[in-house]
């Protein structure tokens, strides 16, 4: 049985990062999201920290660079949240 990952959503700023690394193991990235309760790798709890994707470009290994540009390319396909504007009676 596999159990399914909770995130919470992290708004973006603009001129903010979006890709959030886990400090503690630095294995793990994030777009736009940081799972709940903790670090699927090292399981460290509020270890997140956002960059730019130049910057996990910069000093990130290999494998947490293309964790972030698959990060990235997962946001692009989930769907947008639906909004539905109720107007209220007068």
């Amino acid at each position: 049985m596999s159990a399914t990952q909770s995130f919470w959503s992290v708004p973006q700023r603009a001129g903010e990062p979006v890709y959030w690394v886990c400090m503690s193991c630095l294995s793990e990235v994030f777009y736009c999201k940081v799972p709940m309760p903790n670090c699927p790798t090292c399981h460290g709890v509020s270890t997140y920290e956002a960059f730019p994707l130049e910057a996990i470009r910069d000093w990130g290994t290999e494998d947490l660079i293309a964790k972030a540009d698959i990060a990235q390319q997962a946001a692009s396909l989930e769907p947008a949240p639906i909004v539905v504007a109720v107007k209220s009676a007068d």
